[in-house]
């Protein structure tokens, strides 16, 4: 029975602190308000929640589709030739929709078929959603065993859905949902509505980046699972890729049709160009190769666990451990082999940015060097956020202090040599979030011809955040005049700058401040008249409001990174 509570919306506001709200994007500000301020935000969620379940069903939607819900659909890079739509949603709706995904995970997880391998979920695991046990690596492994078992003869179907996440019905997840009991009917005709303004207001695909997109997919998918067992398919599936396991190649057919037929049922289809058929000792081996099975250093360097827990037992010892491990590895031979493929190993090359942080400072600054020189950084595209992640984390670290110079000296010639990298969104985010420790000239015309032509929040908000940690007073001169024309994501941001600059910040509070209660409305407010108020008796009477809320943190934490 799928029952949002209190506690579903906590959990919710914890995983966003801890992981992010998207796992494409950079953790920007709004992460560490939501980790400030966890609680009182769950409690915002929840009262809203009540107050929808105790009014009129039929109402819910139409009050939901009417709301200013802010989103931001951003192209991030999909692999080294592709791109896909990642949505940025503001971070009271990304809890208040993970909250409802995660009651509804709650409710599937036990009646989930054991061959879908993606997203299993932990209804005890805190900020840890998914069981990290049931991985891509896990699922190739199982598809490996059961290819074995089924004789030298099988035959193996690799398959995955054309654009699913894009093409995903608002209209079947809200009848999935309405078959869960408790809630569903409440919440269903909710998360339609939320999807359709994550959308575009159309009436299909899912917000790419998010856990409840994860959690939506997989209720979706289940139907599919289902029907694949109820024909007697032998099959595996991680997210939207399917191994189908068959005795010989016509019963490989035949299971392929009933997969095309069970997805084509609920608006769906395979992808032609990447389904095929191999022998089962040709899928073995391809799959060993795969999950790189030797001991080779690449092997090693793909294998690091990089989930450091400063929690555990030991922290400095496990972290030790993994820095010996690393520097035990020829990181740059090995970076230096992928340059001579046509195409690099993207996963490899992202083990490699995200181990910048193991090595010494000057072997970091020789392989940084190579991941943003002039001629390399194009092949390494398809890992362009993972690198950006490690060279961000190399300037923010006082034990790389004395690198930063060259460090910010490679990052400063990237619009020159790679400005078209710089043209994808996501991109551009985790480059500004690399220039935000330090300002030149340089680059303050490329921000301030950046945040005048773009018509990304997302960028404008990541420019201010430059400009606020830079002290720039020009910049804040100029965007003081710009607070009416300023959408309210970028208002925020403006409102924490204003405290980097002394009295002419203290000075535009003043000012701004009666203007904060409408211009930072969320609409989902309580509507407390004054009996109700005077005399306590209204469920949601003690709830602070949004703008209060970021007010409130803005002050207590006025330098935060």
């Amino acid at each position: 029975m799928t029952t949002p509570e209190l506690q579903h919306f906590e959990r919710a506001a914890h995983e966003i602190a801890a992981h992010g709200d998207n796992d494409t994007l950079p953790f920007d500000l709004d992460v560490r308000f939501i980790r400030d301020k966890s609680s009182e935000l769950a409690q915002i969620a929840f009262g809203f929640y009540s107050e929808l379940k105790a009014g009129p069903a039929n109402e819910n939607k139409t009050r939901l589709v009417g709301m200013p819900v802010y989103s931001e659909r951003l192209i991030a890079p999909s692999g080294p030739n592709g791109f896909r739509v990642v949505t940025k949603i503001h971070p009271f709706w990304n809890i208040y929709l993970n909250g409802l995904a995660i009651a509804i995970a709650e409710t599937i997880e036990p009646n989930r078929n054991e061959r879908a391998h993606s997203y299993r979920f932990l209804s005890g695991g805190g900020d840890q959603l998914f069981d990290r046990d049931r991985s891509w690596r896990a699922f190739k492994e199982a598809t490996i065993e059961h290819a074995r078992n089924t004789g030298p003869d099988a035959v193996i179907v690799q398959t995955d859905i054309s654009s699913f996440y894009e093409h995903v019905s608002h209209h079947y997840i809200e009848n999935f949902i309405g078959d869960l009991g408790g809630d569903s009917n409440i919440i269903a005709p909710q998360v339609n509505a939320l999807l359709g303004q994550f959308s575009a207001k159309r009436s299909f695909g899912l917000p790419v980046g998010g856990q409840a997109a994860r959690i939506l997919a997989e209720l979706f998918l289940s139907y599919v699972d289902n029907a694949l067992s109820t024909a007697g398919i032998n099959w595996h599936r991680y997210v939207d890729d399917y191994v189908i396991i068959a005795e010989d190649t016509a019963d490989a057919y035949r299971a392929l049709d009933v997969v095309a037929q069970s997805l084509m049922n609920y608006g769906l289809s395979l992808n032609k160009s990447k389904t095929v058929f191999l022998s089962s000792k040709h899928y073995q081996d391809y799959v060993a190769a795969q999950l790189g099975h030797g001991d080779d250093e690449a092997t090693k360097l793909r294998s690091i666990d990089l989930k450091f827990d400063p929690y555990s037992d030991n922290p400095e010892v496990d972290y030790e451990s993994l820095r010996e491990t690393v520097e035990s590895l020829e990181v740059r031979q090995l970076l230096n082999r992928e340059l001579e493929k046509a195409l690099p190993d993207n996963f490899l090359v992202a083990q490699i940015g995200r181990t910048l942080r193991l090595h010494s400072p000057n072997v970091a600054l020789q392989i940084a060097t190579t991941l943003l020189g002039a001629a390399n950084i194009h092949a390494f595209r398809a890992s362009f956020s993972t690198v950006m992640r490690g060279i961000a984390h190399l300037r923010s670290q006082e034990e790389f202090a004395g690198i930063h110079e060259r460090i910010d000296a490679l990052l400063d010639a990237v619009p020159e040599h790679s400005g078209h990298l710089l043209a994808v969104g996501t991109n551009r985010l985790h480059y500004l979030r690399c220039l935000r420790f330090s300002p030149n000239l340089h680059r303050k015309r490329y921000l301030q011809g950046l945040y005048d032509q773009t018509r990304s929040n997302a960028l404008q908000r990541a420019c201010i955040d430059c400009w606020r940690n830079w002290h720039d007073r020009v910049a804040f001169n100029s965007l003081r005049n710009q607070w009416n024309q300023m959408p309210s994501d970028c208002q925020r941001a403006f409102w924490l700058a204003t405290f980097s600059f002394g009295d002419e910040g203290r000075s535009a509070r003043r000012q701004l401040t009666p203007a904060l209660p409408h211009a930072w409305a969320l609409g989902t407010e309580p509507k407390i008249d004054q009996q109700a108020q005077v005399n306590g008796g209204h469920p949601r009477a003690a709830e602070p409001l949004f703008s209060d809320l970021y007010r409130g943190w803005a002050q207590e934490v006025r330098d935060a990174n």
